[in-house]
């Protein structure tokens, strides 16, 4: 037998066909609470969306530790061969937004939500182990550039490749983004990385650097221009529905967890600069070390309360795993907080997908939607038995001097990282590479915009500078190298 219709406030829902009215033909009355109320929240019903990473997928899954971290890491999750903990992923387009179609060339943000023992811990990344830009005095400005023109409202290649053009330290992610990988087949057919250096402490106090590395276990693959663009017209959710589809026919997908690990001083005197997230660490230098199993097995029990209220943070930490000295990761750990509480309110962590599995206890109190609150005492240092500071959770400090200031980049060198991919790639995928910037650079209105585009990448590698010079059209002889 199914059951009754109620209000919000658990009162009876007589008729939720008609209206109440004066007589047959109206005017509707306005002590119809019900459909005030009704009306009410429908206008409420949209929360602003991510102004980043607006349109994505999401699931359920678990971890399972296959190799134990605890020589590197007292990080619970990572501690014991066996360990399983559940965890929560989104899958999510950079640029378009909440409407926009899925299989359009962009970053793919891989965001995964560990509810651990010791509280929650996000790895916050992307599809790509590297990012366009390394300093967040930029973000906003790079972000706008991919957005919409403020007068004609448009997304304008323009607009992106101007940036681009202004910002060298971009042209390895440019170079990613245009390659084979910028188009993934399915969600469930490409890597994730954590993008940023981060730092492992171990029971002992030893630190080391680590990046991390979900490669798919579904193997890589990718779709063409041509195929993404059809899609785009067919199916504008074409991702999202490909993953909600392998799910719930039971074809979990899985990603094996791969870590660098860097001892703590040769990080701080590596070749290239570790907390520079527009570059990698070779994987020869610091090959990857198998952790664990990324396994999902759930689709959203309800897409709102399951995707589009999780908010992720690379400032959700556990013990055993701390920031390190990249500035773009130092501006996110403000960020993605701050957004959250903008999108979702100040209490946003009480809700369901962002609540972890172990008690909280603080002194936070009040505001929009506090839930769960009693009557103990509310301030700290306290005579009353309230909590107290956890010594295990203490950060590993870092040595650092010098005067304060606006400084350049430590490591100035933008190019070598994108000629080394460019050489890393098939003939094959130098073509479709080539290609792609004929159709996205070869289009745009500025020709000193080409040229500064060509010029990075001949700086980067000559035939690739040459290559996409005869596509689009630039005569080489004009660019300074």
């Amino acid at each position: 037998m199914a059951e009754k219709l109620t209000t919000q406030e658990g009162q009876p829902w007589a008729n939720n066909q008609h209206s109440l009215t004066a007589g047959q033909r109206g005017p509707v009355l306005i002590q119809d609470y019900q459909l005030l109320e009704k009306l009410a929240h429908f206008d409420r019903e949209r929360i602003p969306e991510r102004v980043v990473h607006a349109k994505g997928a999401g699931a359920k899954g678990v971890f399972k530790v296959t190799h134990d971290m605890s020589a590197y890491t007292k990080a619970d999750l990572f501690n014991g061969e066996g360990k399983e903990t559940p965890l929560a992923i989104r899958i999510s387009q950079v640029a378009g937004e909440l409407g926009y179609p899925d299989t359009i060339r962009d970053v793919r943000g891989f965001a995964v939500k560990f509810y651990t023992e010791q509280g929650n811990y996000d790895i916050v990344g992307n599809n790509t182990p590297i990012f366009f830009i390394n300093d967040p005095l930029k973000f906003p400005d790079f972000i706008h550039s991919q957005k919409r023109d403020p007068r004609s409202h448009k997304r304008d290649v323009n607009m992106q490749f101007d940036f681009w053009a202004h910002s060298p330290e971009s042209i390895h992610q440019v170079t990613y983004l245009m390659g084979d990988r910028g188009n993934p087949t399915s969600y469930r057919t490409m890597n994730g990385y954590g993008s940023h250096t981060y730092k492992w402490v171990n029971a002992a106090g030893e630190q080391f650097w680590v990046k991390y590395h979900f490669i798919s276990d579904q193997g890589v693959s990718n779709m063409t221009n041509e195929v993404a663009e059809k899609l785009a017209g067919q199916d504008t959710d074409y991702l999202q529905n490909e993953l909600f589809s392998a799910i719930e026919d039971g074809n979990y997908p899985s990603w094996t967890l791969y870590v660098q690990i860097i001892p703590y001083q040769e990080g701080l005197d590596y070749k290239y600069d570790i907390f520079d997230v527009t570059k990698v660490v070779s994987h020869k230098d610091y090959p990857l070390q198998e952790v664990g199993v990324m396994t999902l097995n759930a689709n959203p029990d309800n897409y709102f309360e399951d995707v589009e209220e999780i908010a992720f943070s690379p400032a959700n930490l556990v013990p055993g795993i701390e920031p390190s000295l990249d500035k773009l990761l130092q501006g996110r750990l403000f960020a993605y907080k701050d957004a959250a509480r903008y999108r979702l309110g100040a209490n946003y962590e009480q809700l369901k997908a962002n609540r972890p599995r172990n008690e909280v206890h603080n002194y936070a109190r009040d505001g929009f939607m506090a839930q769960n609150q009693d009557g103990s005492v509310n301030y700290e240092p306290n005579s009353q038995g309230g909590p107290v500071e956890d010594p295990h959770a203490s950060i590993s400090g870092d040595m650092f001097q010098g005067m304060t200031g606006a400084y350049e980049p430590y490591d100035t060198d933008y190019y070598s990282a994108a000629g080394r991919l460019y050489n890393l790639m098939s003939e094959e995928e130098k073509q479709r590479l080539v290609e792609t910037f004929k159709q996205t650079l070869g289009t745009i209105d500025s020709l000193e915009n080409k040229r500064l585009m060509v010029q990075q990448m001949a700086r980067a590698d000559a035939d690739y500078g040459q290559r996409v010079a005869d596509a689009i059209g630039v005569d080489m002889a004009d660019i300074d190298l």
